[in-house]
């Protein structure tokens, strides 16, 4: 298939594409101007070149009609700086806009993609405590969860256009080179690593290499459709969890970070990531039949933190 990226120099839209070309997938980067000429000379063996995108001006490159699947994977880190009026502005635009903006694009095409596979999180369910949640629950009401809504709201439009749309609500997803883990393992490196606020909160995890394998999943078959819960099927209490880091990196977890301490330090962002609960089930993927590589959190995460370096 022809597959166009976008987000495609972050840490999972490397390893999407890294997989999918080991697939003989050929590959496209959806890229703006000002990241055009850093990736111009990095295109490997099965890539396109970069096809140019300008949601501010409204441009795309004709050559997107070449490729019949979009994965929309851009946004801006959601866990870097508080969470103040400019950096929410920041997240929507790169969400929601950005969005907005490929997915009119995309419609205008003579030929648009047949299939449109778009990133979102599980933080779409807002502050659940025990509750369990599946792709039916209802969404949440602060300002995470609102933003996963309306970033879904506007990846649904391309159905407009015959697509299949597959939203991922991803969990926390473990890997070594990105993303939350290297940044909670730190204390615990330091010796001062502990569970945060109560350690009651769920969490809902997810290894790399399972995300990349519902990524190629979604392409690969047409079962999937909506939204689907991209998180391994046993979520853990952050007790729990923090345990088992300490275990795997054999350090002890005996220091928990109070509730105040990470509102003082992070603001509201510490209860839309650190403090919030999700209890959210892979139901969808379940009923399907997909198999994960990662049901167990401590062997996932002995796998991630002992990959050779």
């Amino acid at each position: 298939m022809r597959i166009l990226v976008s987000g495609s120099t972050g840490m999972l839209g490397t390893a999407v594409i890294e997989s999918l070309q080991a697939q003989g997938h050929e590959i496209a980067r959806l890229v703006r101007p000002a990241t055009q000429k850093r990736l111009q000379d990095v295109a490997r063996p099965g890539e396109q070149r970069n096809v140019l995108w300008d949601p501010v001006a409204g441009l795309l490159e004709s050559r997107a009609e070449e490729s019949n699947v979009v994965i929309n994977l851009a946004g801006a880190s959601i866990g870097e700086g508080r969470w103040t009026a400019a950096r929410k502005r920041l997240l929507e635009e790169s969400r929601v806009a950005a969005t907005r903006h490929l997915v009119g694009a995309l419609g205008k095409l003579r030929q648009p993609p047949q299939v449109f596979v778009a990133a979102s999180a599980v933080g779409y369910y807002g502050d659940r405590g025990d509750e369990e949640l599946t792709e039916e629950s209802a969404p949440g009401n602060d300002f995470l969860a609102r933003l996963c809504r309306n970033w879904e709201a506007e990846s649904l439009l391309a159905k407009e256009f015959g697509a299949r749309v597959v939203l991922l609500r991803c969990g926390i997803v473990l890997a070594r080179q990105g993303g939350a883990l290297p940044r909670m393992a730190m204390p615990f490196r330091l010796g001062v690593g502990g569970r945060i606020g109560s350690g009651k909160q769920w969490m809902s995890w997810i290894a790399l290499e399972d995300v990349v394998g519902v990524v190629r999943y979604a392409i690969e078959t047409n079962l999937l459709s909506g939204p689907a819960n991209v998180v391994a099927s046993h979520p853990v209490r952050n007790a729990e969890f923090t345990t088992a880091l300490g275990h795997v990196l054999h350090r002890p977890a005996l220091f928990p970070a109070p509730a105040f301490a990470m509102r003082l330090a992070l603001g509201e962002m510490a209860d839309g990531l650190l403090l919030s609960s999700q209890r959210a089930l892979p139901k969808k993927l379940e009923q399907l039949g997909y198999s994960f590589l990662f049901t167990d959190l401590e062997a996932a995460l002995a796998t991630v933190l002992h990959k050779s370096r």
